[in-house]
C-alpha cells in the first residue's frame, strides 16, 4: 500500500505513522479530470466576438479598399431610425413607427413589428449590395439599442433584420434561401 513514513522518535519504541496517500491519489485524478472536462467544455461554449463592426481591420485581400455600406437599424422608443451608412457617411435615413402586434397564449406572448419587417426588406431591395445570387455574402445589419432594452424586443428585430431573404446560387448548381444581412450588435 502507498504511504510516507514520518519516522520513528527517539523514546525507547519507535513509532511508524503511515499516511495513505491512495485516497489522496484518487482525489488528484478525479479533479484532473473534472478540469480536463471543463476546459472542453468552456471552450465549446465560447462565441467568437469582436467590437470592430463590420469586419476586422487586416482582413487581407477580401476586404474592399472602400468602407462597405451598411444599414443601421436604432431602437429607439417610439420608432425606430432605418440608417444606411458608408463609412461615417450617411447615406439615406428612414423612419418606421414602433408599433408592436402580440403573438402567444398561456402566458408565453411574442411580439413582432411588421411595419419594421416591410421596411427592412424595402430597404434591402433598394439599397443593398450584395443582391446577385451567385454572390454569397450578406449585407451588414448594426442593431443599435439601449442596455435596457427587453429580450423579446431585441428577438423581434433581430426577427425583422433577419426577414429579408434573397436565393444564392453555388458552384454545383443548388440553390439555397438565406438571410439578406448578416446581423451584429454596435459596441459603444
Amino acid at each position: 500500500m502507498g504511504g510516507v513514513d514520518v519516522g520513528g522518535s527517539d523514546k525507547k519504541r519507535a513509532t511508524n505513522s503511515d499516511i495513505n496517500m491512495i485516497p489522496f491519489i484518487d482525489l488528484l485524478m478525479v479533479t484532473i479530470a473534472f478540469l480536463l472536462i471543463t476546459a472542453v467544455w468552456v471552450t465549446n461554449a465560447r462565441l467568437k466576438t469582436n467590437a470592430e463592426v463590420p469586419g476586422q481591420a487586416g482582413c487581407g485581400e477580401e476586404c474592399s479598399k472602400a468602407p462597405m455600406k451598411t444599414l443601421h437599424v436604432h431602437v429607439r422608443d417610439d420608432t425606430f431610425a432605418l440608417v444606411w451608412k458608408q463609412g461615417s457617411t450617411v447615406l439615406s435615413e428612414r423612419a418606421v413607427p414602433k408599433n408592436a402586434i402580440e403573438l402567444g397564449s398561456g402566458g408565453v406572448t411574442a411580439i413582432r413589428y411588421p411595419e419594421l419587417v416591410t421596411a427592412v426588406q424595402n430597404e434591402w431591395k433598394q439599397s443593398g449590395d450584395h443582391r446577385d445570387p451567385s454572390d454569397r455574402k450578406a449585407d451588414q445589419a448594426v442593431l443599435h439599442t439601449a442596455d435596457q432594452t427587453p429580450f423579446r424586443e431585441l428577438v423581434a428585430v433581430l426577427d425583422a433584420i433577419s426577414s429579408a431573404r434573397r436565393d444564392v446560387i453555388f458552384e454545383d448548381g443548388r440553390r439555397m434561401e438565406m438571410a439578406a444581412f448578416a446581423a451584429t450588435f454596435s459596441a459603444r
